[in-house]
């Protein structure tokens, strides 16, 4: 199978100010990234319009009131409905801009992405007074990015700050049961995703799944493309490398070991592999983690 470069979308992360603001967009299909992702944490938060939108291993509809709470290395896609494009905010920022002192609580401004994560449940309905709060901070963060004065950067900081701490408290107080996957894509499409999400290390490919999911294989690389936007060799490498990366940060194990972890075949491969998707070595990459 060939392997196409997967989309790692490049920020900043030198910049003094490193967050990016997009607001009140509306997209087509067209002008949406396939799957792809970064770096940097990702708020995503639903005017009007219609869409769908894979994170992780998971399809969720979008829809008016919608927020998306994508951490970073993680993958995803947007595809807006043709007919009714969603409008949307998104806020994009490096972890280390809303790194503070803890001031003796247990609080972290990332909590809400913690807990997404721990959920492996990535949107979140608000309720109509919650939607408004959130709206009024959005319109405040693009009013300071149209007017700049004196402080302007602090007051943007504030106010994501402001924007953290409303969600995470709104997650923990909601006593909704939170919603999962859709009914996009064949039930058979959903199980090969989940089971690629369950077993990415191993060594699977186009024929073992195509065979886990009963369809051919053409068929199987055929709607695998279509709804998610790479095809299946360069998806399970994704996936692979973000494993490397989060293990290469979190733990003492060699790169040899790590490499085998996470289902590459060769050492030589893994490197070639890992400098090919995040444009550095596995060893500058543990290098720049134990520097901060």
């Amino acid at each position: 199978m060939v392997i196409v470069d997967p989309i790692r979308k490049i920020f900043d992360n030198h910049d003094a100010f490193p967050m990016s603001f997009a607001y009140k967009n509306t997209k087509s299909s067209l002008s949406e990234l396939p799957d792809h992702f970064h770096d940097w944490y990702e708020i995503v938060y639903v005017y009007r319009g219609r869409g769908t939108f894979f994170i992780d291993h998971t399809f969720y509809e979008m829809k008016q009131g919608d927020l998306f709470l994508i951490p970073g290395n993680t993958i995803h896609r947007a595809t807006p409905d043709k007919e009714a494009p969603v409008t949307s905010t998104a806020i994009y920022f490096s972890p280390s801009i809303v790194q503070l002192p803890s001031l003796g609580e247990d609080f972290s401004c990332l909590q809400c992405f913690e807990q997404a994560s721990t959920l492996r449940n990535y949107k979140f309905e608000m309720r109509l007074p919650q939607s408004q709060h959130l709206e009024l901070l959005l319109d405040t963060i693009e009013n300071e990015f149209k007017h700049p004065t004196i402080g302007q950067r602090q007051s943007i900081l504030l106010h994501l700050l402001q924007l953290l701490l409303t969600i995470y408290r709104d997650m923990t107080t909601d006593t909704k049961s939170p919603k999962l996957d859709t009914l996009v894509g064949p039930i058979w499409m959903r199980e090969i995703i989940l089971y690629i999400d369950q077993h990415f290390c191993e060594d699977i490919g186009l024929q073992t799944l195509s065979k886990q999911a009963s369809v051919t294989p053409a068929h199987l690389s055929r709607v695998f493309k279509q709804f998610i936007g790479m095809n299946i060799s360069t998806y399970l490498i994704t996936k692979r490398i973000i494993r490397a990366k989060q293990l290469l940060q979190e733990s003492d194990a060699n790169i040899g070991t790590i490499a085998d972890l996470c289902g590459f075949e060769s050492l030589p491969h893994f490197h070639a592999m890992f400098k090919r998707v995040l444009g550095i070595t596995p060893a500058a990459a543990r290098k720049s983690f134990r520097s901060f």
